[in-house]
């Protein structure tokens, strides 16, 4: 059992820079440092109280001297110092800088960083629901702001130098990664971006990609973690025994991890898994003794015998005792969480001192005061929420308030409360580094069901571990759980880096902000500088080359076979194609749906008419004639193969070349039809030029864009009061869990009012919409429609308390707030868009404003930034 650390050794690095340098290497160093000392870079770093590491040098180095940086390193080694220099950079150069980051929280989080450096006056900040000094000289926001800005040429972009891209791997998000391309495709040529990214695997594809975008990009890569990282795994052998912590890796003689399993961990999951087969069998044994001899015979275990688990209280019990708190605990489960902390209070569990208490009531008293009614504390179970914090515990998930998640924050990081159990949403940049993280299971429900950690997912979740000026090692621990393997935590630990795959596709909205600026031939070139393009054509090279090699062997075994009597190429071609319609062909007729039987009937008599034709073409071919005709056939046949295989990859070169650009064409013919666009061609080349309701599409940034304008335009939102407007366009941003919702309690006004009656409406051009989309090849990955807070988002607009409205729902607080500020932010879209509504919709826009100021208010608005 591991109970102490152990001391770090030297590195290879390290003994490298004890070697006595030649005259020559003296000379460049001196040169380099004497070089340094004049730049902007040594002198910020002289405002540090920290030397910098010599990635954070490079890079700060090469941003100095012009060029796009991205930086790839381990959660908490300090990529965040090379953005603050470019933010340090543009106060010098008296221009201004962004910084993006991908969630409010992170944004609200470097916002009062920024403020407490350069002085409220000189930071902004702007998400979906707040604007603090937008035009400042340092903005903070998300990158969904970034992106709306650049299509609307704000005049905030005047003198913008520096993009800061935080978490800028979270472009392989599904959902809204196609936003940071968008950014780094579109921002002036003269603003530098500092991209910060996790260590993935292709990560010199991603600077390549960026370099042909923005220019000269300088790729910065420290695999080196800052504060060494030791993998453990705990297990308990019974609930009657203390937990034991083991080394996960084999260590050498002088302390060193391995890469070998630990021998001592193995034997002793083996011991306990025997121990528990033992225990079973002697209860069965029990049993059939209490049938007497002729008692019905037990059926056989159908699932394996598992070993017992440790229960969550007693990990924090034990990982206290052995000093490696802080901890973030992660549980995949927001429910998991909140028992959890329930669990450690139950067992009488207490890690503060008095005077940490009193202070942690000091401290959230603090933050509470003014901001949330006596019945919203009520409510969200305040009283219990801070009892707990008194006593160490604290959960963290999507559940669960801003204000809330934003204590547990600010107590962690002052090292107040000592374990904070929370999903993977914790993982994503949040500053909150501990001595140690916990992993319950290495599996997780993604949506659709339970799939193991990825090695990505594993590296970021114990990147938190180990605080960097604090502990001399962080812990990664694995808690003994249901089907657990330490082969499959060594699987994940080993493999530290993981690909970045562009999840980029034009959207509808995409598409009408480009052709408002650019014509149709201009926009596709511009979808071809995305990476979703240039991962495609990386691929397509290498078919090209394949494709190369079998032309030419094609036209070798051509040769082989060349005949007197006539084209044995053709010969083959007739056979291929009548192979191709008794087979393939018939089968697919076999399985198609006719009208009638008698369209059934005609379709295959047309099949077997196009058989006996090409039957007829074979049979009397003059290559028959042939007397080497069965030396030709050697060759011909591996012609066939060949062939065959040159068609297949000839269709994947084609989809993977301009794929991107081809899925703009289908948006574009799907837009022109429904009068969002107009052919505007000019001597035989294609262009479009935007209509009225294609102004109106450009200012809608949804999920459903299209289905939102559509709703605009036939009038579904037209003559809808205020509460009935929210209610409604809930169902375009809502998404139950696991299958819940669907429906709501209730319609407002019934099934049969106004409602309910624009609820199918709405359902009618969602699905129009999706018919038109998967009848033009594209792929939907949206949810239908779902209703499920009407009521509540109704009821809320109306005025009712967060009691009221959550009272008998499953809907938590934080959820609730979620939704209702995702809404809140559409509701400002679709009011602003008023100029492109036409007359008949003029009362729409005013009726969104009222819905606006009827969803935001109370916890909803609070924007945690005051």
């Amino acid at each position: 059992m591991a109970r102490h650390h152990r001391p770090r050794k030297s590195s290879p690095d390290d003994a490298g820079e004890e070697r006595e340098l030649t005259p020559s290497e003296r000379y460049a160093r001196f040169d380099r440092v004497k070089r340094q000392r004049l730049s902007v870079a040594a002198r910020f770093a002289d405002t540090l109280p920290f030397e910098l590491d010599r990635f954070q040098t490079d890079a700060n180095e090469a941003l100095e001297q012009g060029s796009n940086v991205l930086v790839a390193a381990p959660t908490g080694a300090g990529k965040t110092v090379v953005a603050d220099f470019a933010v340090y950079l543009a106060q010098q150069q008296n221009a201004k800088a962004f910084y993006t980051t991908p969630i409010k929280a992170l944004s609200n989080q470097k916002y009062h960083d920024l403020v407490a450096l350069y002085g409220p006056d000189k930071v902004g900040l702007l998400t979906g629901d707040t604007s603090i000094n937008s035009e400042a000289d340092i903005v903070v926001m998300t990158t969904e702001v970034l992106r709306n800005m650049l299509y609307e040429h704000s005049t905030t972009l005047q003198a913008l130098r520096y993009v800061v891209l935080d978490e800028v791997h979270y472009l392989a998000d599904r959902f809204r990664g196609p936003v940071w391309e968008e950014v780094i495709i579109h921002l002036p040529q003269s603003v530098r971006i500092v991209g910060l990214s996790a260590t993935v695997s292709n990560v010199e594809d991603f600077a390549h990609w960026i370099a042909s975008v923005r220019g000269e990009t300088k790729l910065v890569v420290s695999e080196h973690r800052p504060v060494p990282l030791e993998q453990y795994v705990l297990i308990q052998r019974d609930p009657r025994t203390e937990p034991e912590l083991f080394d996960l890796y084999q260590h050498d003689g002088q302390g060193r991890p391995t890469t070998k399993l630990n021998a001592r961990l193995s034997h002793r999951l083996d011991e306990y898994t025997r121990r528990e087969q033992r225990r079973r069998g002697a209860e069965r044994a029990e049993r059939r003794k209490g049938h007497g001899r002729h008692g019905r015979p037990e059926k056989r275990a159908s699932r394996q015998v598992e070993r017992y688990q440790p229960r969550r209280w007693a990990v924090v019990d034990e990982l206290n005792f052995l000093g490696m708190l802080p901890a973030i605990y992660f549980i995949f489960s927001r429910n998991g969480c909140d028992e959890a902390v329930d669990q450690c209070l139950d067992a009488g569990l207490c890690l503060t001192t008095d005077d940490e208490a009193l202070r942690i009531r000091s401290i959230v008293d603090e933050m509470i005061e003014g901001q949330l009614t006596h019945d919203d504390l009520k409510t969200l179970h305040f009283s219990r929420f801070r009892h707990a914090l008194e006593e160490g515990f604290a959960a963290h998930h999507a559940g669960m308030v801003a204000l809330f998640k934003q204590i547990v924050e600010r107590l962690f990081e002052e090292g107040l409360i000592k374990v904070v159990f929370a999903t993977e949403t914790l993982a994503l940049g949040i500053n909150m580094p501990a001595r140690s993280v916990v992993i319950e299971k290495l599996e997780k429900y993604d949506g659709t069901g339970i799939v193991g950690l990825t090695p990505g997912e594993y590296t970021q979740l114990t990147g938190r571990a180990g605080r960097r000026g604090i502990d001399t090692i962080g812990n990664a621990i694995v808690v003994d759980h249901r089907g657990f393997t330490p082969e499959t935590a060594i699987a994940l630990s080993s493999k530290r880096v993981y690909p970045l795959h562009s999840s980029f596709k034009p959207t509808f909205n995409m598409a009408v902000n480009l052709l408002n600026t650019s014509d149709y031939e201009t926009a596709r070139i511009t979808l071809d500088h995305s990476f979703a393009q240039w991962e495609a054509n990386e691929s397509a090279w290498q078919i090209e080359a394949r494709i190369e090699t079998l032309t030419a062997a094609i036209a070798g075994y051509a040769d082989a076979m060349t005949c007197e009597y006539g084209d044995f190429t053709d010969l083959l071609r007739i056979r291929m194609q009548l192979n191709e319609l008794q087979k393939n062909e018939r089968r697919r007729l076999k399985h198609e749906v006719f009208a009638t039987n008698a369209d059934k009937s005609r379709a295959f008599r047309q099949l077997d008419a196009k058989i006996a034709k090409l039957k007829d073409l074979e049979h009397d071919h003059p290559c028959k004639q042939c007397p080497d005709f069965q030396d030709h056939m050697k060759w011909g046949h591996r012609w066939t193969r060949e062939t065959r295989e040159l068609e297949r990859l000839r269709q994947r070169y084609d989809s993977c070349t301009g794929s991107v650009a081809r899925h703009f064409d289908r948006i574009c013919e799907i837009l022109d039809r429904l009068g969002y666009l107009e052919r505007a061609d000019h001597d035989g080349v294609r262009d479009y030029t935007l209509t009225e309701q294609g102004q109106l599409l450009r200012r809608l940034y949804s999920e459903r864009d299209l289905v939102l304008a559509q709703a605009i335009t036939e009038g579904v939102l037209d003559d809808l009061s205020t509460p009935q407007i929210a209610a409604l366009l809930s169902s375009l941003l809502y998404e139950a869990r696991r299958g819940e919702g669907g429906e709501p309690r209730r319609y407002p006004g019934g099934p049969h009012g106004m409602v309910a009656q624009r609820a199918r409406e709405l359902k009618y051009l969602d699905e129009q919409v999706l018919v038109l989309c998967e009848d033009a090849g594209m792929d939907s990955y949206l949810q239908p429609l779902d209703f499920g807070i009407v009521d509540i988002i109704y009821d809320w607009s109306c005025g009712d308390g967060l009691s009221q409205v959550l009272e008998h729902t499953e809907l938590t607080g934080g959820d609730f707030v979620r939704n209702a500020k995702r809404l809140a932010d559409v509701l400002q879209q679709i009011a602003a868009a008023e100029p492109y509504m036409g007359e008949q919709h003029a009362m729409l826009a005013a009726r969104a404003r009222e819905a606006f100021d009827a969803v935001n208010r109370g916890i909803v608005a609070y924007s945690g930034v005051d």
